[in-house]
């Protein structure tokens, strides 16, 4: 009886690990199958956070308005103030503000970093704006513009000539919306100055609206 019996615990030993077997691999079949179920979630979220994000940035760049305004920077000067205990260091920035559609303006700021400076400069270039009578292309008569020390001349210009000018007088020009035209400058060579006068040029023309209607004729009369 006692073999008989060892006989039977062996043959239940046998089956109790075959069906532990069995159940180890179904166990691990069902681990397998959830880690791919779990693999594939994620790629599916991950594929669709990147749709949302495209989306999203189309959607912000489609809103941002582009705008007409441009802003160019002239000079960028270092200046220093004495005061009491030394001197203080700060920059100075001169900004041309335009549309190119006859409005343009000049901005003079400091501030103690650059960056300030600029953003200053633009802002103020926005408060001093002039509206520039532009006749086709080029401007309708010979002008000269004064600012302390400088001096420029601006004289019409045929189509093809292009901006006849450099430095600050050009960027106001090109700002301005004027396409063709010669100038000169007849004075300082400071770019504020320069830019200045300038503009002191342009707000002194006159369209041939307002001459023809001073002198009781019309435009056509004018420049026959």
């Amino acid at each position: 009886m006692s073999n008989e019996e060892e006989k039977l615990e062996q043959e239940e030993a046998v089956e109790t690990e075959a069906v532990e077997e069995e159940i180890a691999e179904e166990t691990t079949e069902e681990a397998v199958d959830e880690a791919h179920e779990d693999f594939e979630d994620a790629a599916r979220e991950k594929g669709e956070r990147k749709q949302r994000s495209r989306r999203k940035k189309i959607e912000t760049t489609e809103e941002k308005p582009v705008s007409e305004w441009q802003e160019r920077v002239v000079q960028i000067r270092r200046v220093t103030k004495v005061v009491k205990g030394g001197k203080k260091l700060s920059f100075r920035a001169v900004v041309i503000v335009g549309n190119q559609k006859g409005q343009v303006g000049v901005g003079c700021a400091k501030a103690s970093e650059v960056i300030v400076a600029i953003q200053k400069a633009i802002a103020d270039g926005r408060k001093n704006l002039i509206t520039v009578p532009i006749f086709k292309t080029t401007i309708p008569h010979p002008i000269t513009g004064e600012s302390g020390a400088g001096a420029v001349m601006l004289r019409p210009a045929a189509q093809g000539t292009g901006i006849i000018a450099g430095g600050a007088v050009r960027s106001v020009l090109e700002l301005a919306g004027i396409e063709n035209i010669l100038s000169k400058s007849l004075g300082s060579k400071s770019p504020l100055n320069a830019a200045n006068a300038t503009l002191d040029a342009l707000q002194k023309l006159a369209p041939f609206t307002d001459v023809a209607k001073k002198r009781g004729l019309t435009v056509a009369e004018l420049l026959n």
